[in-house]
């Protein structure tokens, strides 16, 4: 049972990423944002302001006061009720641009920019970096939580519920799910170890990601009026689903453990690539037209963390 590849990517297919994280303030998106996190989105600079006529007699209340520095070279601001630290670079670019990474905000600004237009064009757009921020908190924590423990008793993610692993200690090896009680009950022999039990568990997901698959294909190809050459099962730790140009389309069988709609969404993604082979407006309007509900699907598909996934 081959264990999860990292497959390298086909210049003539496109993938969904399986770390899909926005960068880009919905505002400003034209089109789909790079998949990769660490890719910085750089915003038009603020207009510069002229400078205040006279100094005030009362200083300024604390929502709008001036970012102040700190050690380690950050910078601290109060948007609110929130303090936001971020680190600020300068560079020769020509606009101001923001990176949400795990270590928090970072702000790139030209060097001609001032940090009153900074402090600006961060209020403009805070309410966008605070929600990405607590997508990025949520996302760690669901990172720390304990791996799965393969043994009788233990959880598994399968259509969007968890189902419960039995163990049968017997001679003849056999697998069998029990909707009614949601258990998946696996016979081994006594001495078998914890790889043959993963093993197990694996094809038998495969198995049903194939027939699940194989259902829903059909049926979404029919509402957008495309034929697909083919399809077949991934095991790419990169992408949820891929699609060429011919109409090769591959799904990644781990989809198995998200509820249906999720599934869906990315069965949809991949057969409204055979209308449009990129990620512009009118791939996303053909993506809705048999998936109304895709962006919901897709922030849900975004922020499952692929750590937490059972690893086989």
């Amino acid at each position: 049972m081959k264990l999860l590849r990292h497959t390298q990517p086909d210049p003539n297919q496109l993938a969904l990423p399986l770390d899909f994280f926005e960068t880009t303030p919905p505002e400003s998106r034209q089109d789909e944002p790079p998949s990769s996190p660490q890719s910085p989105i750089f915003l038009p600079p603020a207009p510069v302001t002229a400078p205040p006529p006279a100094a005030r007699a009362t200083p300024p209340v604390e929502p709008t006061a001036p970012s102040r520095n700190l050690s380690d070279g950050k910078r601290r601001i109060q948007l609110g009720e929130h303090v936001l630290d971020f680190v600020l670079l300068r560079s020769r670019r020509r606009s101001i641009g923001f990176l949400i990474s795990d270590e928090g905000l970072r702000v790139t600004a030209p060097n001609w920019v001032t940090l009153g237009d900074i402090d600006k064009a961060i209020r403009d757009k805070q309410r966008w970096i605070l929600s990405k921020l607590v997508e990025r908190r949520e996302r760690s924590a669901r990172r720390l939580k304990p791996q799965m423990q393969w043994r009788d008793g233990a959880t598994l993610p399968y259509l969007g519920q968890d189902i419960t692993l039995r163990i049968r200690a017997q001679q003849t090896s056999g697998i069998a799910y029990d909707e009614a009680s949601r258990e998946l009950i696996v016979n081994l022999p006594g001495d078998a170890g914890e790889q043959q039990l993963k093993d197990r568990v694996q094809g038998w997901l495969q198995a049903r990601a194939k027939e699940l698959f194989g259902a829903r294909l059909p049926l979404y190809a029919a509402k957008l009026g495309v034929s697909y050459r083919s399809y077949a099962l991934s095991s790419a730790t990169t992408q949820w689903g891929s699609c060429t140009a011919d109409g090769r389309i591959r799904l990644n069988w781990r989809l198995m453990h998200f509820a249906l709609p999720l599934i869906d969404y990315v069965i949809a993604h991949e057969l409204s690539h055979l209308r449009e082979m990129n990620h512009s407006p009118r791939f996303w309007a053909t993506v809705q037209s048999i998936f109304p509900e895709f962006e919901s699907a897709k922030r849900a598909l975004r922020q499952s963390a692929p750590e937490t996934l059972p690893t086989f």
